[in-house]
């Protein structure tokens, strides 16, 4: 017979072990880097995703320098790299990516500013939830794209057409998703505020939200980036400027380098967003660091 529990006492040594000889030690943080839901020092998340990144630009490299593929069907990162040096010193470029932030963000503001109250009543209040949810749901399944031309028609060709597709895109799907955050927070806190003499009214600002409120911020996060799809595609109709337009341009002009450019500067501003969105999610909810 196989002694199994001779070997899981001996595993146990081992960690311990490790664990005693420090943290630091290498063996112990490949141990703990591959226990569920475990974590890595912000130096290996730092190297391992530079690591990604340059993977797939030798990826890149690769099909293009040594493959030979045509550089209509994919530019090489050195064209790409010379395109965009072009586009920056264009005025026009820098100008149309400013627009292009300013629609998504303008339209996911008004979006966002609609949709938390509203995903806070839905998951705090069953009538609430039994008026409004079910419409929510039917309205996140109509395509926002479908929506450009009665907008167009309705509101014109300028600025609130392409912040009304940002809004129309991201409304409902965040309110469910912050509907679904507020009825995560558990019911066993709500009741022992009311034991600890919290009221009826007062749950909800001081037991309800306040927990709820990281796992919202994640929501936002996770749909401002859905916020940049919509965006260019409103700018692929009746647009006279911002990132969508270039990428239409170019398109017609067979410049498949511009494109890449374009595409490229997309996932940028979104990484850099996402960042950013992650850095004040740590500094302002850090109590929540251990539970997520």
């Amino acid at each position: 017979m196989v002694n199994v529990n001779g070997k899981i006492s001996c595993a146990i040594q081992e960690n311990l072990i490790l664990e005693n000889r420090g943290k630091k030690h290498w063996r112990y943080s490949l141990l703990q880097a591959f226990i569920p839901m475990g974590r890595i020092p912000k130096t290996y998340t730092i190297l391992l995703a530079t690591a990604a990144f340059v993977g797939i630009l030798g990826l890149w490299f690769s099909l293009t320098l040594l493959v030979g593929i045509d550089a209509f069907f994919l530019p090489s990162p050195v064209a790409t790299l010379d395109a965009a040096r072009i586009l920056l010193s264009d005025g026009e470029f820098v100008l149309g990516v400013q627009m292009t932030v300013f629609r998504v963000m303008m339209g996911f503001s008004i979006a966002a500013a609609v949709a938390v109250p509203m995903g806070l009543l839905i998951g705090t209040y069953a009538p609430a939830s039994a008026m409004l949810e079910y419409v929510f749901s039917f309205v996140r399944y109509l395509p926002a794209s479908a929506f450009i031309p009665l907008f167009i028609l309705w509101i014109g060709i300028d600025e609130p057409e392409k912040i009304a597709v940002i809004i129309l895109g991201s409304l409902p799907q965040l309110v469910l998703m912050v509907a679904t955050n507020v009825r995560n927070v558990p019911m066993s806190m709500i009741e022992v505020s009311y034991t600890l003499g919290t009221s009826k009214a007062d749950v909800l600002w001081k037991i309800i939200l306040p927990k709820a409120l990281p796992d919202i911020v994640d929501s936002l996060r996770t749909v401002l980036g859905w916020a940049w799809t919509y965006i260019i595609v409103a700018e692929l109709v009746g647009a006279s400027s911002g990132i969508g337009y270039m990428i239409i341009q170019s398109q017609r002009m067979m410049n498949t380098s511009r494109i890449f450019v374009g595409i490229l500067t997309i996932g940028l501003i979104g990484m850099i967003i996402d960042i950013a969105f992650k850095v004040l999610h740590d500094y302002f909810f850090y109590w929540n660091k251990e539970v997520r």
